[in-house]
């Protein structure tokens, strides 16, 4: 079972959609390398509205077949596993914004290996 409490850094990369890592979505390169590496968990946003660097807004409320709205992926771990995955970081963003937030983690409580099996739910281990 997974733990972790107290004092942690919250990774934030923001994108854009429609961003590839070798004809694939570059966030879900990020959130999977982040999986390798044995991060506690990454999640990825999708926004409605936003600019960056380029000053164009992205928005929904275009009719656009073009739209790349902004996406967020979010990783929170120890200050430790967080800056040791940079480098994997400095390989896959070439345009966008990553930031390092210190923060505390008050609950974080990962599922058994058994939960997350559906051939073991509801069997108890000897």
């Amino acid at each position: 079972m997974t733990r972790l409490t107290g004092r942690a850094l919250r990774l934030t990369v923001f994108i854009g959609e429609h961003d590839t890592w070798h004809h694939k979505p570059l966030y879900s390169e990020i959130v999977h390398r982040a999986h390798t590496a044995g991060l506690a968990g990454a999640s990825v946003f999708r926004g409605i509205e936003g600019f960056g660097a380029s000053s164009l807004i992205h928005t929904t409320r275009l009719l656009s077949l073009s739209e790349d709205l902004p996406v967020a992926i979010v990783i929170v771990d120890t200050e430790e596993r967080v800056r040791a995955f940079l480098p994997q970081l400095d390989e896959l963003v070439t345009e966008g914004l990553v930031i390092l937030d210190d923060c505390e983690v008050i609950r974080y409580i990962g599922r058994d290996d058994t939960a997350r099996d559906p051939d073991t739910k509801g069997k108890k281990s000897s």
